[in-house]
């Protein structure tokens, strides 16, 4: 995976993906019992994410859409509907030169897979073989600050607000360097569902 020279807050985020099997029309409302319905199987997708980018831009297209970014696999597994009652003892974990950064199930988190169909079909439709990220756990590089200094930082311009901010970030040395290796891994700590492990190493363009 390859840096982009003017980036220098690259971050890590392992996600879970969902594959769609069948189409998910508008305003359709998808739960536990229904998913198999929609999902056919799950893959591993680190949604490399360029700080510097999207966080003084206010969005996320341009910062999570590099070449080489948002890895996926090693595999892609069907599940059969019974797999499905598994699906929250999944855990997403994600190591950097084999330090664990996040460790936490599908149980935890706030908007859990079937809720994010549901969302998403109020105003997008998806169809068979589309990939649906469903979101990180905690243990990101990125770290929100303090809620004293973010109602501080409020008041001050943008562009100040930015370069103050930014300027931490980048004393901070959980952030992406050449030469780091990311390992990302989901599975049910009994492996019945076990996506494998991706690995990827970080090379700066």
């Amino acid at each position: 995976m390859f840096r982009p020279p003017h980036v220098r807050l690259l971050d890590y985020e392992v996600e879970l993906g969902l594959v769609l099997g069948a189409d998910l029309p508008l305003n359709t409302a998808v739960t536990p019992t229904t998913l198999p319905n929609y999902v056919a199987g799950l893959v591993i997708a680190d949604d490399i994410s360029a700080r510097d980018v999207q966080l003084p831009k206010g969005q996320f297209y341009e910062s999570k859409s590099y070449p080489t970014f948002t890895p996926v696999g090693p595999r892609l597994v069907l599940l059969d509907a019974s797999e499905f009652t598994h699906m929250n003892r999944l855990r997403l974990r994600l190591w950097v030169n084999d330090v664990l950064r996040q460790d936490r199930t599908v149980a935890d988190m706030i908007v859990q897979p079937a809720r994010a169909l549901t969302l998403l079909a109020r105003f997008q439709t998806m169809t068979a073989g589309d990939l649906l990220l469903t979101g990180t756990p905690g243990g990101t590089a990125l770290k929100a600050p303090p809620k004293p200094v973010e109602i501080a930082a409020a008041l001050l311009p943008p562009a100040v607000k930015w370069r103050v901010f930014l300027g931490r970030q980048a004393k901070n040395p959980a952030y992406l360097q050449h030469g780091d290796v990311i390992a990302a891994g989901i599975a049910t700590d009994g492996h019945e569902i076990d996506l494998g492990t991706q690995r990827t190493a970080v090379e700066h363009r």
